[in-house]
Parts: C-alpha cells; structure tokens; sequence
C-alpha cells in the first residue's frame, strides 16, 4: 500500500502535501466515474487538521481533474480526545452548514466513553433536528474505531417563543431536506453518509444476532466490540480482509476463524513457535508467533475453531514459501451469530449429509446440531439413494436428548424413483393388430407442450400390417425456431412462416387420422402437444395412444436404448432421415408392425387392451430416474426403507441404486412421500408441459408436494429454459395449484447440501474434481433460518409463506415418530447351549494345565472373566470363535490372535488365544505344581529362569504375561468384545463359509466399509482447481478448501475379515439395509450398508482376517515335522537375532545389517531394526515393548526414544504398550479404578484434555516419576500389549526354525511370500543378487526407486541372507518345481514356476502337473502338453529351463 505522497508527489508530481498528509497510507480507492467524483479512505498514524486535509482534497481533485475528492481518515484509537472535538466540529459543519455558531465556545468532557458537551448558547433543539449527535458519533466511530455516546449539558434552550429560534428551526429543518435531495448525486454521500445507510450501517457494527445471512453478512463477521487480549498489546486499526493482504500490506489487523494449528519448540528449548492457519471466508492465511515460552504462553490456549483478530506484519517467510502475518498481538473475539428467532419455527425436510455421493460437504451430526442450536424440533436426513448418514445423525440426536426429547431425526432418503408401472397405452380401444392405427410424428420448437409449438407432422396410416397412406405438413409456430433446434431437424423460419397455423395443421392431421388408434415413438412427448391444441382450439381429445418406447423397453430387454434410430437399427429396418416428423412416421410405422408380430408371436397378444396387462416394464436399465423424497413414520416405515434400499443396490442397481414403483407401492406403509426438486418426476413432468390430467395422476401418488427457493432453480434460466424468476414462480404456483385440487399440503425446503453459504466453495471444488462444467455456479443450498426460507417465499404473500415454510413441514415432522435407526441393546446369534459348553471347555483346560483345585489366581480370574461373559450375553461370541479355530486347525492351519483378546485367560483357555494373560508364572506340565510372580519383577513369565520343579523334578514350563482382562472389556466387563483371528490365507474362505454353516447363509453378510475422501485426495482436488483456472492460493487456504472436501462419501466396501452376523430370530432389515461392496453388480458378497463400526456394538461382528503367518506355520509343519506350538520361547540363540545376526552364522557385514530379523514379522522392516539397535531388547518382555512402540503414535519417536537416548530410562521401563500403564501403576499403588482411568485417557491421545489435578497428585504421591508423566502427556495412541504379544509369541517361533530349520525356513516363507521374489536372478546366485540390490539401492538414492522396487530389495535382502548362511538355490525342473511351493532338496531349495517373472498361477499350475505326469520329447510337445502360452515358455527357455529339450519332434531320417 502507497502513501498519499508516493501516489501524488511521486507519480503526478505536481502536488505539494503537508508532511503530515502526504505520509497518510492509502487504503482504498473508489471513483464514481458519473459523479466525477473520488473517495480515498487513508490511515495516519498521527492526528492531522481539518483544514489541511481540505486543502489536499482540492490538489487531489485539480490533479485528477475531477469535480471533487474527499478523504475519510482514520486514526488510532488512541488519539482521541476531547480537544480534538473542535476538528470533528469543523469536519460536520461542512457536511452541516446550518449549525454554525449553535456550538460556538461549547466546553467537551470525555468520560467511560461518554462526549459531554457544554452548551453556552442553547441550540439543543437545533441539534437535535438536524441530527448533530448522530453525526458525532458516526464520524467517531468511522475515524477512531470507537462507539461513543454524546450528551448535552449546560443552557440547552433559548427561549422557545423567539422569533430567531423560530427561524433558526425552520431553516434547519429545509436544510435537511436540500441535503438529503442533494446526496443522490453526490459521491461521498453516495458512499456512506445519508442517513439510512448510517442506520443500517449503525445496526451492522453493532449486530451480535442475525437471522437473515445478505449483503455483508452472506459471509461470517467479527463482533469488533468483542475483541479482548489474549498475546501482545491491545488491537487497533481498521480491519482488512485477508483476501487483500499483499506483499506491501506492511502492518495489517485481520480476523479469522482458527482451522488448524500447529506448536514447535526452538531446538534451543526457550522458544515457541506457532503456526496458526485462519479463514475470514474472503481467503485464508497463517499467523505466526515467534517468542519466548513465556511471552507466548497465552498463544497455547488457542484452539482450532476459535476466533481470533490479529494484528501483525505481513512477511515474506522462506521456511514457508509464501506471505505470512507475523503476529504482535492476538486477541479473542466472537462472530456474529446465525440465529433463529421465529416464535415457531420450521423444519427441514429434505437434506443432503456427507454421505450423499461427491456430492454434498457436511456431516448429519453437524447438521443436527445446527438444527437444535436454532431451537428446531426436528430435521430430516435425506442423503441420495443411501441411509449411511442414520447412525452419525442417531449418535448427534443421542447426545442432544439424553435427558429429553430435544430433538426429533427424521430419517429418510432422496430415491432415485423409476416408474416401472408406466403403460404402453393409455385409452380404452381394443384395436385388434389387423385393424387401422396412425403412427405419427411431430417436430416442434422445444420440449414444453404448455410454452413451445408444432413446426412439423408426419403420420403413416397403417391397415392390417401395411402401410396404406401418408400425411405430412409444416406448421407456423408464430415463434422464432431456437437455433438448436433447427440444427437438429433442419427446419427454418423461413420453411415455416407460410404454414398453415397451429390449429389448422393439427385438424388437418386429426382428420387424416379419424377415430383410429395413435402410435407414437415417446408417446406422451407428441400426444401432449396435439392434446393442447385441441384444448386451444376448444376441441374435445379422446384418442387411446400406444407408445413403441414402452413397449421396446419390455420386449427387446438386449437393447441399449430405446431411441427411434437404435430401435430401427436393432430391428434391422434401413437407415432413414432422422429427426423430420414425416421420416420419423414412416420408419416408426416399420418399427410398429414389427414390434406387433412380436407382440402375436412371444405373447400371444392380438389386440391393443392386452398389451399393459400382458407385458412387463421391461429393462429396467431404461427407465428414466427421478428424485423423491422417502420419509419414515415409524418402525414398520424404517424396515420398508432398509429393504427398499438393499432392494435398490441389489436387484436394480445401474449407475444408482434405483427404488421401482412397483416395490414403493408394495413397501410404502409407515413411509411419507414427498415429490422432491426440479428432478422429481412432478417438476419435470410441468417442465415438459404435460396435460393437466396427467399432471394430477402423478401428484396424486406423493403425500405431500415440495417447493423450493428460487436460487435452487435458477440454472433453468441460465440454460435460456427460461428468461425470469416470475417465470420459475410460475412453476411453483402449478405445484400449488395441484395441492389444492388434491388436498396435499405443500412444503418449502431447502434441498440442503452444505450447511452455510461459504460452504458452497467445498461442493465447487468437489463437483470441479468430477468435472462437472457449471461447478462454479453453486445454487444456494444451504441450510436456512426460519426468517431466511420466509423471505425466499415472500412473493407468495405473508400467510401463504408462513403455511408453507412453517405450519405443513412441522405437520409432516408430527407424523414421524421418535425412532432409533439402530435398535438399542445387543443382539448376538443364538448356538444352542452357548454358555455351559464354554463353562466347561474352559474349566477343564484350565485344570488340565494347572490342576485340580486350580490355584487361587487362576480360579479368581475365571470367575471374574465367566461372571462378566455370562452376565452380558458374550458367550455365543468366545463359542464361535472357539469353534472356527478348532475347525481351521482341524484342516492343518493354525490361528493367531490380534487385538485384546489375548487379555482374556477364558479365550486362552477356550483355545482362542495362545496369549497367556495371568502374571508370570512357572507351571509344571507332571504335577502341576506352580508358583506365580506377582510384584511386578518379571514382564512375561518367558523371561523366567530356567527352574525344576521343587517337587518332582520336572523343569517347568514359564507362561504368563500380566494383561488386565480390563483392557478388553472394559472396567465393568460389560464392553462388547471384539474377537479378532488371523486365519491362514489359504484357509480364510473355507472359515467364512464354516461362519455360513454354523448361522444360516441368510444370516451372514461382510462387514461393510465406507471409503471417504482423504486429505491428501482433497488437496489434489484443490490444486486441480485452481491450476485448471490459473488460480494462486495462499496453503493455508488449499488446506481450508482441503478439510471442507475431507470425509464426504466417495465409495464403499468391504472389511478384509470382518463378518456380521444376524441372529435368526431377527431380519438384517431390523438393523441396516445391505448392498454389494462398491456397488459392483457382479460380486457375490453382500455386505452391511451401515459401516460396520456403527453396528459393531449392536450386532455381532467376526474379525476372520487372512494373514500369513498362520500358513507359514502349516508349511514348517510339513516340511519340518515339528509342532510349531511346542519350538521353545526362550531359546537364547533366537533372543540374540534382535541384537545380532551371529546366530544365523553370518557377520553384519555378509547382509548389512546388525540384527538377524529380516523376515521376521514385526521386526525385519528399516524402522524396527532401527529401534532395536537403539533399544537393545534383551527379554520377551523388551520385545513387547518393541511392538507397541513401533505401532503406536507418538510414542517412540520424540517420547520413548529420546528418554532411552538420554539415558532416562531403560527400553524395559518406558511406556510401550496400553495395558503396561495399568499394571504399572498398580504395582507403584494406585487404586484399580484409577489407574484403569488414566490409562484409557492416555491411550486415546486425550491426557492434554482429561488428565486432572487428581489424577497427577495419585500419580506423584505414589512415586511415579516426572519423566513417565511427561511421556503419558505425549501420547496419541498405544497398541494393546495382548496384540504385541501375540505378535511377539509369532516371531520367535518363526525365529527358532529360522535358527535350527534354516532351509525349511526359508522355503515356508518363500511359499507364501514371493511376490516379489524374481526366482531369473536368484539362480543366477548370490552374486546376481548383490549387484540387483546394488542397482536398487542407486536408485533409492536418488529418489528415482518405485514402490516397487523397494519392495522387491527387502525381499533381496532375504535372499541375500539366505545365500550367506549357506542356503543355495536349485533352478525351476520341469520335472523337479512344483507350481507355488519351494522344496528342500538336500539342504538347498528348489525354485517353484511361479517364481520365474511372466509365469502366472495357471500356467505354473499346469507347468507343475504336467511335469509329473509326462516326459517331454521336444519344447513344441511340452506346449501342447502343458497348454501354456507361447510367452511362457520364452520365458522358461530365457532362463535355460528348457536347455536340454530339442525345439522339435521331428525326427530326420538322412
């Protein structure tokens, strides 16, 4: 920004200013080019004379050589005064000339903001009249920023009855009115200063509650007066918006909404730095706040969603890449708030949430929120074609009403409706097939009957099957011809302009046509417009008319579409002139005597009144789709909604999931209708100018009819559809003229799909992103105030707005009942006998391995675990998990646990887990003797010595891993369990099918997912934007626009492993609708239509998850002999693999790295060998750290890493995994209870926000140090240690046979992990191997490798390993190579087919099984023995398989 010196001095240099003056910085410009007229708005930092800013006036206006300027300064508050009363004085004397000399010697006083003023010569009245106190204050409050208030004391009158009062009043008050006459042409006053704008100006500054978001309220405004100190010195100057920062903005007072922010500490450790991203909704910026950790220790208490007024430099920030405001002083401030005032007020009834597709931006708990806030009773959620908004909205409705009812969900959907009940003829003829019918055809200026006109007709007479006679005429539409559609048909004006007229043609043709049937291709489309000119010429219509489109769609069900030319084509009838009404008629004649012998042929159908009750819709795929608002009543209404939507996705899924009318009909109790937007079938239908008859047909069959603002609809005026806003109301009085004759209420909504008008910038960037070309004309679909809706239908008339806006939608909402989407309690399946099997298979086990009587311990935990069980229902969850993993290991595949199942000892038992939760502890497997370590000295009993049993000698086994079972169900035991098991991959689909058996296939679906957009998705989307439309965004505002667009609704899916299970004795429409995953047609898994995380809690959900694992373990079986269950878990060589890989016989140095872990889950990636060289874990229980900390947030990286690297603590006493602070914090004294507490706040990230004094003072008296409380605060989220365990317990059985089984070892493993195994270069040797991690490696390092590429080094690196131990390979055998399976052949391995690049899982297959069967006698008999292609086997001779088979069979005799 420039000063009034540089701007005039400098440029014109002409001009000679007052210092004073010519340092005032220019802050806006405006000229009023018929006025010649200019305004400048200008800043001084210091107070100036009235009479030197009117001398610069007049230099600015000789210069710009315009009839006038005018400066309005502004100054710091600060300055003001009361001696500076005399320049005000001067300043409104101009603007009131009249009041000269009423103030002469008056005194002021300034006091708590109060300006008295002294008179000495009366005038009150004078003042008064001419207004001079709300000039004071307005002039006040525009240069100074501050709302002052003016108060008269001393003389205040002369003597009223004076002739010179008189006069004085009188000339005052016509002064007044030449003033206000004169200001029209007059640009300052034209700019601010008559006095209605200074009222509404007045009531803007001073506003803290609108209901009616116009003119400078469309966006959000800051409340200046709110402004309080948060950081720096008070805030002063005059707010800019941030869209207008530049890189010369200098020093700038801005506001804005916090929407994201971020704090670091200096390296040094004395200073803070803040990041805080603002948006005022003109643009978006970062405020930056470097200081000391004092000076800035207020600036920690901003929170995103905060508003703050900044005042600041704006600077170039390098470290940024972009402008910043450098902030000097923050301070909090409140918006303007939206209200809802109305006495009674509306209810929204048709509303879009995220989940509506692409398509609309806010959450259904936002909105029900918004809606209560307002005081509305109800709000209906009406997403497109989905209910996946219901439980979002039911858990927002919840939270509301838990003490009462405060607020009513109304739940529903906007279908994508197909009138699949449509008739092929409409009329009561029965014309047999060998009787008359004219086939017509009409060209006409555009689609409305009702506004549009008749420019050609063609019609074919056919008799018995043949076509007899032809009629044909132009006809004068007395309009012009739009250009489109004389491009279409060819037809001018000037074909038209000697036509007969409109009622001339159509008698013509009606008496060619007689009394015969009418055939048309679009019926209803060519019957509409020859009906209406009957009804102009006063003529009765009483023809029956066949459409061929409806009767194509049924009986051609293989037909794309059902166009004139595809039908004619499909029909093998010629080529013909489209689009000219005489051609169309004979080519449509064809077509109907075709489709008649069809009809006689396939249905037996001769005459015209058996073709609607003989013959189907048809494909459904052709129907037309309109809008419809589905709202549920009751219960009964939400089970018809959940079915009628999984119908939609199941059976009648194209390109959207579509409700027939034939199941709404079927399905419609306890369900309300409304007739939707301007896609709704009603809207259309008046769109296209149907007859009235027809348009009473179809609003009969909906409850109630919608309407809705004019903004919604105004795209029809911007495709030229029409040409005013009176025209679109011409709409919406047809709708209500419908309503009246049928007695259905009408209802305004607001087709909501974003919450505020701003919001609208979100849905621009989203439909750009789908490409949609009129993105940037958002109509204003944002959810409105009571006050906002009466408005948009004030046209109607004050009573008629009010019955439509209010009194009808809140009687639709009163015929809703309060009902919950989601059933309240839990509904697991039913197994028979559940309980008392579980009972008994856990107790003796339990005394299996620990005897009879159990140990106390042993026998307290079962009891508390089987009372919690029992009591809550969860037995027939621990029983089917019980029986799939008895079932999997009774086909030979092991199964793991995940999550915090292994922290219950009934799973352990039960067979579930093979995580042992009880405290460390020997056990002896003879006499059953055991001895239980219970102070915490021990973290796993695998890390007790080695001890024989004191009584008979046996040494004993160590098991025992302190898990509270508390971590998995919750304090009361009351939290419903999640069982989570990893099955073998290869074994996984036989479990979902075992799931099927044991419930009823009916009764199982997979556990649905909803995909949303993702930040990273989002900004992708902005940065598209603005690059496609030459755009420069500040990053604080592609993050802005970034959020706005996260978590809408892209797809849906389906969870790896999870199934839900319904019991019998209820319907999946009880819960949730259902639907094929991503809605692809052609998949045979139906999954939930809720995400499964909504249901988990009602419905029972089985986490059947395919791992690896479990399937290397079966192939160590088989290649080893040996029980994985009984390879030790304290073997020394295999602890030693996490600190060294001496064990394996190699040096660091033979595979680059100092651990022995590659391959081994959990512990072979960068990261984790990373951790353990820092770590040094040295037990079991060291390990378990390990795990958590590599999967958890926040937790190793700046926490637990820095405390071992400073040497605060060891890696065993860190803070590693959710359930070590329990344990921890009971052994250190803390009562249960708390310490349960603090450990499900620190776990979830939430120790900044829920940690209390209480809580910190338990902690410190019993002696927890500072270091462990600093790392809780830190936390984001922690693994459960039964997880890590169970993860743990994996590794180092893999580790024992990848120590003593090494060949076996490694062929297991490459059995089912060698996708990325290149088996060309493995026999090449290790050699060839090297140099291939070598080439990787380069290119890692210049960031040039492919995700690819990084992960077939990882699996090099395996290789590698393999090799330096010793290991070689043996090359693929045509004989020898199995298809997918490594085999050891005298301690080396021999490579599968499926190793070799190129080779495919069919072609090894078949390579493999051949092999075995037949001995080969050239290459060309192995190819037409194995079936595999020619590639194939170029890749098999490439890599010298084939070197020992001749090409041929032939045999030469010479």
């Amino acid at each position: 920004m420039k000063t009034i010196g540089e701007v005039f001095s400098s440029l014109f240099g002409t001009a000679c200013f007052s210092q004073t003056v010519s340092n005032g910085v220019i802050t806006k410009l405006n000229i009023a080019t018929e006025a010649r007229s200019v305004t400048l708005w200008v800043n001084f930092d210091g107070l100036v004379e009235r009479n030197m800013l009117f001398d610069a006036e007049q230099a600015i206006a000789k210069i710009l050589q315009v009839s006038s300027a005018v400066i309005k300064p502004h100054f710091p508050s600060s300055l003001f005064s009361a001696e500076y009363f005399s320049q005000l004085y001067i300043a409104i004397k101009r603007e009131i000339p009249s009041i000269n000399g009423t103030l002469n010697n008056a005194e002021t006083k300034l006091d708590d903001n109060i300006l008295t003023i002294n008179l000495l010569n009366g005038g009150k009245s004078l003042l008064d009249a001419k207004g001079f106190d709300r000039a004071l204050k307005n002039i006040i409050a525009e240069e100074f920023d501050l709302h002052i208030e003016v108060m008269y004391s001393g003389t205040l009158e002369i003597k009223a009855d004076s002739s010179e009062y008189i006069d004085a009043i009188k000339s005052a008050e016509k002064q007044v009115q030449r003033e206000n006459l004169s200001k029209a042409a007059d640009f300052y006053r034209e700019e601010a200063e008559n006095s209605s704008q200074i009222k509404d100006k007045k009531a803007e500054n001073t506003a803290s509650e609108i209901e009616i978001r116009e003119g400078k309220f469309a966006t959000p405004q800051i409340i200046q007066s709110s402004i309080r100190p948060l950081y720096g010195r008070s805030i002063r100057g005059k707010m800019i918006p941030i869209s207008s920062i530049a890189g010369d903005s200098g020093r700038v007072v801005i506001w804005g909404d916090v929407f994201d922010l971020e704090k670091r500490v200096t390296k040094s450790g004395d200073k803070n730095i803040f990041t805080i991203d603002i948006t005022d909704y003109t643009g978006s910026t970062t405020v930056k706040v470097f200081n000391t950790i004092q000076e800035s220790a207020s600036v920690d208490s901003i929170r995103k969603g905060d508003t703050i007024a900044v005042m600041g430099d704006v600077e170039y920030d390098k470290y940024a890449g972009e402008l910043v405001v450098n902030a000097r002083s923050i301070g909090t401030a409140q918006k303007v708030k939206v209200v809802d005032n109305a006495e009674k007020k509306r209810v929204e009834l048709h509303l879009h949430t995220n989940m509506s597709q692409m398509d609309a931006v806010t959450s259904a708990g936002d909105l029900v929120n918004r809606a209560y806030k307002w005081g509305h009773k109800a709000i209906a959620i009406t997403d497109h074609g989905v209910a996946q908004a219901f439980p979002d909205a039911m858990k927002a409705a919840d939270k509301i009403n838990k003490d009462e009812e405060k607020i009513k969900v109304i739940y529903g959907v906007e279908a994508y409706f197909m009138d699949d009940l449509v008739e092929s003829v409409r009329g009561e003829a029965d014309t047999s097939f060998d009787g008359t019918f004219i086939c017509f055809d009409i060209e006409t200026t555009g689609l409305s009957a009702a506004r549009d006109k008749i420019t050609e007709i063609g019609a074919v007479k056919v008799v018995n099957g043949e076509i007899t006679d032809t009629f044909s005429t132009f006809a004068n539409p007395e309009m012009p011809i739009p250009q489109k559609i004389t491009q279409l048909t060819g037809i001018t004006d000037d074909m038209v302009k000697d036509a007969p007229s409109q009622s001339k043609a159509v008698s013509d043709f009606l008496e060619f046509a007689g009394d015969n049937v009418l055939v048309a291709h679009n019926a209803p489309f060519d019957t509409s417009f020859i009906r209406k000119a009957c009804e102009d010429m006063g003529r009765d219509y009483n023809y029956t008319s066949i459409d061929t489109v409806a009767i194509s769609r049924a009986i051609l069900p293989d037909i794309k579409n059902c166009k004139l030319d595809t039908v004619a084509k499909y029909l093998r009838l010629g080529d013909f002139n489209h689009h000219r009404a005489t051609d169309d008629a004979e080519i449509l004649a064809k077509i109907f005597i075709s489709l008649c012998n069809r009809l006689r042929d396939d249905y037996a159908i001769t005459k015209t009144d058996e073709i609607n009750t003989k013959i189907a819709g048809g494909d459904f795929k052709k129907l037309p789709t309109y809008h419809q608002i589905i709202l549920v009543k009751n219960k009964t209404g939400l089970k018809n909604l959940y079915r009628l939507i999984s119908y939609g996705h199941l059976n009648y899924f194209y390109k959207k999931p579509r409700i027939p009318k034939s199941e709404l009909v079927k399905y419609r109790e306890g369900l309300i209708i409304g007739s939707a937007c301007c896609a709704g079938q009603l809207y259309d239908s008046i769109l296209a100018g149907k007859p009235w008859a027809e348009l009473k047909q179809i609003a009969s069959f909906y409850d109630y009819l919608e309407i809705q603002p004019t903004g919604n609809n105004a795209f029809l005026i911007r495709e030229g559809r029409f040409e005013t806003e009176e025209e679109l109301h011409e709409i919406d009085r047809t709708i209500i003229k419908l309503a009246k004759e049928l007695g259905k209420p009408v209802c305004a909504t607001c087709d909501v799909h974003f919450m505020d008008p701003t919001d609208s910038d979100f849905r621009k960037i989203l439909m750009a992103g789908q490409g949609f070309k009129d993105a940037e004309d958002q109509a204003p679909l944002y959810f409105r105030t009571t006050a906002e809706m009466l408005k948009e239908f004030e046209w109607l008339g004050k009573d008629k707005a009010y019955e439509y806006v209010v009194e009808n939608p809140n009687k639709i909402a009163d015929m809703c009942e309060s009902i919950r989407p989601i059933p309240k309690g839990t509904f697991p399946p039913n197994i028979e006998g559940a309980q008392e099997q579980l009972i008994d298979i856990t107790w003796k086990r339990a005394k299996e391995k620990y005897g009879d009587p159990l140990p106390e311990i042993v026998k307290a935990r079962l009891d508390k675990e089987l009372n919690s069980i029992t009591t809550y229902g969860f037995s027939v969850l621990y029983m089917t998990a019980q029986k799939l993993v008895a079932d999997s290991e009774a086909h030979g595949y092991l199964v793991g646990s995940r999550g915090s199942v292994g922290s219950s000892f009934v799973a352990t038992m039960s067979g579930i887990s093979e995580v042992n939760p009880l405290c460390p502890h020997y056990i002896c497997p003879k006499c059953k003797h055991s001895e239980f370590i219970t102070d915490g000295s021990y973290g796993s009993g695998f890390d007790l010595p080695p001890k024989d049993c004191p009584e008979c000698g046996t040494r004993m086994d160590q098991d025992g891993h302190e898990i509270p079972f508390e971590t998995f169900l919750g304090f009361k035991g009351d939290k419903v369990p999640d069982i989570d098991l990893n099955f073998s991959g290869e074994y996984q689909s036989k479990s979902h099918r075992y799931t099927e058996e044991l419930f009823g296939k009916n009764n199982v679906f997979k556990a649905g997912t909803i995909a949303t957009v993702a930040e990273k998705t989002a900004i992708g989307f902005v940065k598209k934007y603005a690059q496609e439309r030459g755009l420069t965004m500040h990053k604080a505002e592609e993050k802005r626009l970034a959020i706005g667009c996260t978590g809408v609704k892209r797809t849906t899916g389906q969870h790896p492993g999870g199934m839900v299970v319904v019991p019998r004795t209820n319907d999946v429409y009880d819960f949730c609708p259902v639907q094929h995953p991503a809605n692809d047609v052609n998949s045979d898994n139906i999954t939930t239509h809720f995400d499964f995380h909504s249901i988990h809690d009602t419905i029972t959900k089985l986490d059947e998850l395919g791992h690896d694992v479990p399937t290397i373990y079966h192939y160590l079986e088989k290649f080893t002999g040996i029980p994985v269950m009984k390879v030790s878990m304290s073997d020394p060589d295999v602890m030693s693999l996490f600190t060294s890989p001496k064990a394996l016989g190699v040096t660091e140095e033979d595979i680059d790295s100092k651990t022995g872990t590659f391959s081994l889950p959990e512990c072979g990636t960068g990261f984790v060998r990373g951790m353990l060289i820092e770590a040094k874990p040295q037990t079991f229980s060291d390990l378990l750290q390990i795990a958590g900390l590599s999967h958890g947030t926040d937790v190793w990286l700046g926490n637990a890493q820095e405390l071992i690297h400073n040497g605060t603590c060891t890696i065993s006493e860190v803070i590693g995994t959710r359930d070590s602070i329990m344990t921890y914090l009971m052994h250190k004294g803390l009562e249960p209870g708390m310490a349960f507490k603090i450990m499900e706040i620190v776990r979830k990230g939430n120790a900044t926000k829920l940690l209390t004094e209480e809580h910190f003072n338990a902690m410190r008296e019993h002696n927890v140090p500072e270091w462990y409380i600093d790392s809780c605060m830190k936390i984001k989220y922690m693994f459960p240690k039964a997880h890590a365990a169970a993860y743990m317990i994996a590794t180092l059985r893999l580790g024992w046979y990848k120590v003593h089984k090494p060949a076996e070892y490694y062929a297991a493993y490459f059995t089912v992990r060698s996708e990325n195994l290149d088996g060309a270069v493995a026999m090449k040797g290790q050699k060839a191997v090297r140099e291939k991690m070598n080439q990787i490696k380069h290119k890692q390092s210049v960031h040039e490798a492919t995700a690819k590429d990084d992960a077939e080094y990882q699996t090099l690196q395996i290789v590698n390993e393999m090799m330096a131990r010793g290991i070689d390979v043996l090359p693929v055998d045509v004989y020898k190579s199995e298809a997918k399976m490594f085999m050891v052949e005298d301690g080396k391995i021999r490579l599968p087919f499926s190793s070799l690049p190129g080779v495919g899982e069919a072609a090894a297959i078949s390579l493999a099984e051949s092999g075995k069967k037949y001995e080969y006698l050239s290459i060309e008999d192995m190819q037409v023995k194995t079936k595999v292609t020619k590639a194939v086997i170029e890749t098999l001779k490439d890599v010298g398989v084939l070197k020992d088979l001749p090409d041929s069979s032939q045999m030469s005799l010479f």
